[in-house]
């Protein structure tokens, strides 16, 4: 059967849009693209930028976001389970917590399949006996590092991972145990964590954290995040990215997560991107409207604009121009979720962020 007209003209469309791949790497692209790699090896998903065409990356990472979405309903039936030989629940403050994947504890501690964490210290012990003896003279009710954002009872704190090498440490190493891609355990001093906690009268309890390299060459403003089980679906998700931006904001950069992200984190993205973007096409009064301009009120990196777009059908190649098609039925859709939402404390209010960007750490 021969192919159809508008086939032929999508295959046309194609083939202009490859046409536009950049003609090789310059000598300065190939050294940073090899020093990345030494730096990382197999730790961290390669540069891909600059290697083939703008079209044909788009549609590895829409093909990669759709597998990463396809293993998280797997694994939430049930059909997808990590081997035997690892860690199976953890008891945490008043939770006991099932465990997802393997995380890199000592051999003497995963063959327990259980292990008890002290949850203000993040220490790991065999026994309920020996966390017990450790609750009575920890000291710890909190993260260590500076408390830059308090509203209520939700505080975000500032670690060091070189200053607080073991904690964080034992952050990464619990936060395994719930993320499929993570792959930072030990290596912990060129990060800064900002860890979110929700305050009672027994401490801070830790919803959860995000990570971000200090000196970052193609600014991501998060490296690994997470919210704990317990937390999970309760909006906190998105108040930690909400935060990473805010601290983008302030350092007047333009942030995107480092790829590859856990399959739920790339969830969350993709909804917060929606989010914003429908926000401000809902308060755009203007008839022109510009991805770089978003972006700078945003501080969303204009190629996750674009994909977010893209994804919601909104983004449409007309006469050799880009047109952004401003969906009012998505629009009205959003609306009427935020007018339903009933806690307002579950957004992050700048005003109570206290915080100025490190300086070369």
């Amino acid at each position: 059967q021969a192919p159809t007209e508008r086939q032929l003209r999508y295959k046309e469309k194609v083939a202009e849009l490859r046409k536009k791949r950049n003609s090789g790497l310059s000598k300065e692209q190939k050294e940073k693209y090899m020093e990345h790699r030494q730096t990382y090896g197999n730790t961290r998903e390669p540069l891909l930028e600059n290697l083939t065409s703008e079209y044909d990356l788009e549609l590895f990472r829409r093909a990669q976001a759709r597998a990463s979405e396809d293993l998280e309903k797997l694994r939430l039936q049930g059909q997808i389970t990590e081997g035997s030989n690892m860690i199976k629940t953890i008891a945490f403050g008043r939770y006991e917590l099932d465990t997802w994947y393997h995380s890199p504890y000592p051999e003497e501690y995963a063959r327990l399949g259980r292990l008890y964490m002290c949850e203000f210290c993040l220490k790991y012990m065999k026994s309920q006996t020996i966390l017990r003896r450790h609750m009575a003279k920890c000291v710890w009710k909190h993260p260590p590092g500076d408390e830059i954002y308090r509203k209520g009872s939700i505080s975000v704190f500032e670690v060091d991972g070189k200053k607080n090498k073991i904690y964080c440490q034992n952050l990464c190493l619990l936060a395994k145990l719930f993320l499929d891609h993570k792959t930072l355990y030990y290596d912990v001093e060129p990060f800064l964590f900002y860890v979110m906690t929700e305050a009672d009268n027994t401490g801070c309890h830790l919803i959860g954290y995000f990570s971000k390299e200090k000196n970052s060459f193609l600014n991501y403003n998060v490296s690994c995040i997470l919210t704990m089980p317990q937390y999970m679906r309760q909006g906190y998700g998105k108040m930690l990215i909400d935060f990473s931006y805010l601290l983008s904001k302030v350092e007047e950069k333009v942030g995107s997560p480092e790829r590859p992200l856990s399959d739920l984190g790339l969830i969350s993205y993709r909804s917060y991107w929606k989010e914003v973007l429908l926000r401000y096409l809902h308060n755009f009064q203007g008839k022109e409207i510009s991805i770089k301009e978003i972006s700078q009120e945003t501080a969303v990196n204009p190629v996750d604009i674009v994909s977010t777009l893209q994804a919601l059908q909104m983004l449409k190649y007309w006469k050799g121009k880009h047109l952004v098609l401003k969906r009012q039925d998505l629009i009205d859709e959003w609306i009427a979720k935020e007018a339903k939402r009933s806690n307002s404390n579950k957004i992050m209010d700048p005003s109570c962020l206290k915080w100025t960007p490190p300086k070369g750490t």
